[in-house]
């Protein structure tokens, strides 16, 4: 367990957390949820020790261990990965290190002697005689071939070291364990063998990620942070947000008679809980649920853009068609190749490959932005497009634009009021619509870009990875506004959720088309994955 009495911290002007006292409990998984800026991270910092608050203090039991999730993948670059991975239980690596000096001298005296038993006993307690198996079943299941237990970290690519600081974090079962953004860099298969960890842990977890998916299947609570304020609710994300909006819709009405209102919340609660999906302690969460009375959900008092994608037209029959098409970077080296495929009225397609690199190339040439090196595609007569690149800087280099003028370029109707509108819609009110365009945060020139793609109004839309840089409410609103589009979707995204929801046919690219699969995307993966274990 670790718990916080009135933990305040502020930075400068701006406060981030005032008095907050909060428990975390064995047995249970909390999201650390907030909007973009609300102290997530800096938060996770103040639970590990790395950052001080200013008042209150953090609490744990005696003799409890907590171990966090590192972020700075070039640390252990000069450790052995399976040494970097036992480095996690600090009290066990600390037993070993000191245990080979002891064994190494020359002059081995009685206190030498008497040292190194009283650390026998308390590594073979700690089980220390287990660690280097333990730890190298753990990078086995996260992917890494034994061969390279023994490597440099500093020999491992990104994707790599990630799965080794995940398993420097898991190893050796720490009663409480801090994740902060755990599934970064994850293939989906890491991802799932990470969900079924969790599911097993016994201990204290507190995770933060943007990753709805993830956070569905592993979490028990939802811990909000708002107005400086945390505040734990019990179920997943999906319960926190549906129930969230639902109460806000309510209170939105003034006019709802308090005993509809509360059928209504009864009504939800007893419907979700009786659909909790076969995650972590199903079980026990569904009773939580049921405990739930309508005075314990709250409105949410974040602010969601609206993207709402409306085609000015409808698309025809014939959409995309592609054939033998190739591109080649001024490397020479061929990101695609061979392929040949069409699109039809009514797919959202989800286009996946071994490399980023392929999808952008590919989804440039198809909007006209590349030349390919071979082959040809063609677009339907009634087809307009709206981009979304993955690398969107080009679009704000002019640096003596502010917001309205900067989305005024891409806008028929010129009227400030009419671009402020759609500004004000992105969460750009007032002074902010007069940022320059150059000092945006990732975040934010993502949905600007938004408002461009809405201005445009296309019939078919192309977005490379268009969750990077966005916060959860931003990631679940466009979730929803690409269910409810009604034209061409074409989408290379890491986040599986909206995949799962969105599209209805996944295409695999590489020399030639390697798969394509019809319906869920769920469905693609496992048909991949069957693919992959035959061959």
């Amino acid at each position: 367990m670790i718990s916080t009495s009135n933990v305040s911290l502020r930075f400068g002007k701006r406060l981030l957390f005032e008095d907050v006292s909060i428990k975390f409990t064995p047995g249970n998984c909390y999201g650390l949820i907030g909007a973009n800026g609300a102290g997530k991270t800096t938060f996770v910092k103040i639970l590990s020790g790395e950052i001080e608050p200013q008042t209150g203090d953090v609490i744990m039991m005696p003799g409890q261990r907590l171990a966090v999730l590192k972020q700075n993948q070039f640390a252990f670059d000069e450790f052995p990965v399976l040494e970097t991975v036992i480095m996690g239980h600090e009290r066990l690596y600390a037993i070993m290190k000191e245990k080979e000096t002891i064994y190494a001298k020359e002059d081995f005296s009685e206190a030498d002697g008497n040292r190194a038993a009283t650390l026998e006993e308390e590594f073979a307690e700690l089980e220390g005689w287990n660690a280097e198996s333990d730890a190298a079943t753990m990078l086995s299941e996260l992917g890494l071939s034994e061969d390279q237990h023994h490597r440099m970290m500093k020999d491992l690519d990104g994707s790599e070291k990630v799965k080794v600081l995940l398993a420097q974090a898991l190893f050796g079962n720490p009663d409480v364990l801090l994740l902060d953004e755990p599934t970064n860099n994850l293939d989906l298969k890491t991802v799932q063998w990470l969900i079924r960890f969790l599911g097993d842990f016994k201990n204290t977890v507190v995770v933060v990620s943007h990753d709805r998916y993830f956070l569905d299947e592993v979490c028990t609570h939802i811990a909000d942070i708002d107005f400086g304020k945390i505040q734990i609710y019990p179920g997943n994300y999906s319960f926190w947000y549906e129930s969230s909006q639902l109460a806000l819709r309510q209170k939105a009405d003034q006019n709802k008679k308090n005993d509809e209102k509360r059928k209504e919340l009864e009504e939800f609660i007893r419907r979700f809980s009786a659909n909790v999906a076969k995650s972590k302690q199903a079980t026990a969460r569904q009773k939580m649920l049921e405990k739930i009375t309508p005075d314990e959900i709250k409105p949410s008092n974040r602010k969601y853009p609206y993207i709402f994608f409306k085609a000015e037209r409808e698309v025809g029959d014939q959409v995309l068609s592609v054939q033998n098409l190739g591109y080649q970077n001024p490397e020479g080296e061929w990101l695609f190749r061979n392929l040949t495929f069409s699109v039809e009225k009514d797919q959202k397609v989800a286009v996946e490959s071994e490399s980023s690199t392929s999808n952008t190339a590919l989804f440039q040439v198809l909007a006209g932005e590349l030349k390919p090196t071979e082959g040809e595609f063609k677009w339907g007569v009634t087809t307009s497009l709206g981009h979304l690149p993955n690398d969107n800087s080009i679009y704000f280099k002019d640096a003596s634009l502010n917001l309205v003028d900067w989305l005024r370029q891409y806008s028929v109707e010129k009227d400030e009021s009419y671009i402020r509108g759609f500004l004000g819609r992105m969460l750009f009110s007032g002074e902010e619509a007069l940022k320059k365009s150059n000092v945006l945060s990732g975040g934010e020139k993502v949905r600007c870009m938004f408002s461009k793609l809405i201005l445009e109004a296309g019939n078919v839309l192309i977005l490379d990875e268009p969750t990077d840089h966005l916060d959860l409410e931003s990631i679940t609103v466009l979730n929803n506004s690409l269910t409810e589009f009604k034209g061409i979707i074409l989408m290379k995204s890491r986040d599986f959720q909206l995949n799962n929801t969105v599209v209805n046919r996944s295409l695999e690219i590489g020399n030639g088309v390697v798969m394509d699969k019809l319906g869920k995307f769920e469905e693609y993966i496992q048909a991949r994955d069957e693919k992959k274990a035959l061959a």
